[in-house]
Order: structure tokens, then C-alpha cells, then sequence
């Protein structure tokens, strides 16, 4: 697997990951009827603010990952590719791209995303209940996560 920078190429592929991985992000959460597509709310929620990775294997890019300055913002995983460590190693790629401490939203009932995140040092500092981004016309409830940062 290897990861590098987003390339404006990659807008198909990464909308499709998207697309199908919120849906069951989504669906562990309650909100299965609040999906949008990425070329739907991708802008309106900072997509392109963020730096962007993708992870690319067997020469197809099987996740994507985005985060600002002090906020993890993306992380999708082609869900045929779940449990193949994409998103572990976009994790780590994103924390040593930014050597500092870094939050992030995870959405009540993920529990996969909340495991993953824990496995590799992120601690839930509070819980959340609000508009979804990207839908706000949908209620929603997200661990806000912490992490130190690389040392």
C-alpha cells in the first residue's frame, strides 16, 4: 500500500469511497435516511480546506484521509477493503504528517471508526449532540476525540 497526496484525479474515486462507506457509517449510527453524497456536502464541510491523502492499493485508491491544523477532518475506507489496515495506515500517515496533537468526531454507534481510533491513542474528552454535518437537518450525538500527538 502506498500513500501520497490527493490528486484532483482522484475526485471520482474518492466520491464513490465516500458514498459508500457513509452509508454504513451512517446506518451504525441511526441516521441512514441523513446520506448525502460527498459530491453533495464535500464543499460545504471543508473537504478541499483540508490536506488530503489517499491510500492506493493494487493501483486503486482504497481510502482517502483529510486534516487541518489541528483537526482530523476525513478518514474513508472503500468498505470491500475494510479490515485490510487502509484505514490504520491513513491514521498513522495523517499523525506523523501532522506531529501534533490532533481531535476528531466520531458519530454515537460507530464503533468500529471509535475502536479503530482508540487502537492508536485517541481518548474520547467529551460527548456531543448537535446538527450532522453535512445534513443538518438530521440530530446527531459524536464522541469528540483527542489525541497527544507523535513524540
Amino acid at each position: 500500500m502506498h500513500i501520497r497526496q490527493y490528486h484532483h484525479n482522484d475526485w471520482a474515486r474518492i466520491c464513490a469511497i465516500h458514498d459508500a462507506a457513509r452509508k454504513y457509517e451512517l446506518d451504525a449510527s441511526g441516521l441512514a435516511d441523513a446520506f448525502l453524497t460527498l459530491e453533495q456536502t464535500g464543499a460545504a464541510e471543508g473537504l478541499f480546506d483540508a490536506t488530503l491523502l489517499v491510500a492506493v492499493e493494487d493501483g486503486i485508491v482504497a481510502g482517502f484521509a483529510g486534516y487541518t491544523e489541528d483537526e482530523m477532518t476525513w478518514l474513508y475506507v472503500d468498505p470491500a477493503r475494510y479490515r485490510h489496515g487502509v484505514g490504520r495506515a491513513l491514521l498513522r500517515a495523517v499523525l506523523r504528517a501532522a506531529g501534533k496533537p490532533l481531535a476528531l468526531d466520531v458519530l454515537v454507534g460507530n464503533g468500529a471508526a471509535l475502536a479503530l481510533y482508540q487502537s492508536e491513542g485517541f481518548r474520547i474528552v467529551e460527548t456531543i449532540s448537535g446538527k450532522l454535518a453535512g445534513n443538518e437537518r438530521f440530530a446527531a450525538s459524536a464522541h469528540v476525540l483527542q489525541h497527544p500527538g507523535q513524540t
